[in-house]
């Protein structure tokens, strides 16, 4: 599979999931109260955030693939080896998996375990830098939201933060 093709998929695969999300999963599915003093802290500013930032990187995609669109074989797009399809299945346990975490390990530590999952599913090229991240950027979500910005953290049964 061509690098065009890749960026190709990938692009319209953002451009699609950035509208659903704009147009029907964040107005229907996240609730905000309509008398949040500062817009940061209203529960609809930041998904609204990641998904403009994710439509405008599925237009960089589409943009980057643009130029060799045309000489793609259309059955490209939906073919793929079967290492993509054990990843997708294995993106799919690990989503299955975060569901059942989040109840007994709080969102903290399950979104450190899925970030270095997921990190080393896709064989990222940098496993130091991406375990780092897995710790480092929950924990300090955490603490901004629930020490700065007084915003609960769902905690887990069997381990919590202070």
């Amino acid at each position: 599979m061509s690098p065009k093709s890749v960026q190709l998929r990938l692009g319209i695969g953002a451009c699609i999931a950035a509208a659903l999300l704009m147009l029907l999963g964040i107005p229907n599915w996240v609730s905000s109260p309509s008398n949040v003093s500062n817009i940061v802290l209203a529960p609809t500013f930041w998904p609204y955030v990641l998904t403009g930032l994710t439509g405008f990187a599925g237009l960089g995609l589409l943009l980057a693939a643009r130029k060799e669109s045309a000489a793609l074989d259309p059955m490209d797009i939906v073919e793929g080896d079967a290492q993509s399809w054990v990843r997708l299945g294995a993106l799919a346990v690990i989503m299955i998996a975060t569901m059942f975490a989040l109840p007994r390990l709080g969102m903290v530590w399950t979104t450190m375990i899925v970030f270095a999952l997921t990190a080393f599913l896709f064989r990222t090229r940098h496993p130091v830098a991406a375990l780092v991240c897995a710790v480092v950027i929950p924990l300090a979500l955490y603490g901004f939201f629930a020490h700065v910005a007084g915003v609960a953290i769902p905690q887990g049964n069997y381990v919590r933060l202070p």
